[in-house]
């Protein structure tokens, strides 16, 4: 049996579980909900446009996005 994004068994973060996100470069491009949250839950991907800025907000669940430093 093939495994399947989202299932129980993996590790995965509730989708839009915070307001707040702190997330690094290497997360681009951005989309929310992000890879490791579990989606069946959630609301369809967008893509969020934080490169310009170093700040977005998803228009779908209100989760804001704050880019940090890859040290960070």
């Amino acid at each position: 049996m093939t495994q399947r994004a989202g299932t129980v068994e993996q590790n995965l973060s509730p989708a839009s579980a915070q307001h707040r996100y702190q997330v690094r470069p290497r997360d681009l491009p951005l989309s929310c909900p992000m890879p490791g949250m579990y989606l069946w839950n959630s609301h369809p991907k967008v893509f969020l446009p934080i490169e310009e800025t170093g700040e977005a907000k998803c228009p779908y669940c209100g989760a804001q996005y704050h880019l940090g430093d890859e040290g960070a």
